[in-house]
């Protein structure tokens, strides 16, 4: 009988104990700057853990995969690397998607580096394209395309392969795909990325596609394969974004 009432009155306490509610009694903070001050709190154990994959990593990353005679400059309305990331990313398309592909648009901010002449790396790809992109190819139709063109014009230019856009006076003056003049009642397939689709970087015409394909293709995997392939890489300014005062 004792033993069974010890039990019951065990279970009882563990019971309140369990329902007890918990509640914050204080708190302090410590803001610790994220700079050379840091590295006397480094733990030089998980250091020696990371090591030989960081070894690893930029053994990978300094892989040569072409070669560039010239550099190839960032600039805007038109330059040799955002003309070389357009065209990459149009012939990209071209094999990815099961139809025909217009025209490919690049944004210039999203280019976010120029390379220098000489050996072309792994490391000079991710740093080219940081992002997690995806190709993506819309159906446009030409006004839109037209309206497109005209964002160009009030923003400094874009990329883009596949077409030759004029501006004059801060307005579109002649748009040309595939060496015919842009016809506002048809329809145009567009390569980009899945960002710029939403109308992102002023490009609000973009989100007004009539249909959507996402291939699931990182942008930068596709300009690693472009590299690979062309080996010795030319680009060069070609008039295809003019503007005149």
């Amino acid at each position: 009988m004792q033993k069974s009432f010890f039990l019951i009155l065990l279970l009882a306490v563990l019971s309140s104990c369990g329902h007890r509610p918990l509640r914050v009694t204080g708190a302090t903070t410590e803001a610790i700057p994220v700079n050379e001050s840091a590295d006397a709190i480094q733990d030089s154990g998980y250091l020696a853990e990371l090591a030989p994959i960081q070894e690893n990593m930029e053994r990978e990353m300094n892989v040569q995969l072409g070669y560039a005679p010239e550099a190839l400059w960032v600039d805007a309305p038109e330059c040799p690397m955002v003309n070389w990331a357009s065209d990459a990313l149009w012939e990209a398309a071209k094999k990815a998607y099961d139809g025909r592909v217009d025209i490919a648009i690049v944004n210039v901010g999203g280019i976010r580096c120029s390379w220098p002449a000489g050996p072309i790396t792994k490391r000079n790809v991710f740093e080219l394209m940081p992002f997690d992109n995806r190709l993506v190819v819309l159906t446009l139709k030409g006004e839109d395309v037209l309206a497109l063109c005209e964002s160009f014009a009030q923003y400094g230019g874009q990329g883009v392969a596949g077409m030759r856009v004029k501006i004059v006076n801060g307005h579109v003056a002649d748009v040309q795909i595939g060496g015919k003049a842009l016809d506002t009642k048809a329809l145009y397939t567009v390569a980009t990325s899945d960002y710029l689709s939403g109308g992102a970087d002023h490009m609000d015409a973009l989100a007004r596609y009539v249909d959507y394909w996402n291939s699931d293709l990182l942008i930068r995997d596709l300009y690693l394969d472009a590299v690979r392939e062309q080996d010795t890489l030319r680009a060069a300014v070609d008039g295809r974004m003019t503007m005149y005062p």
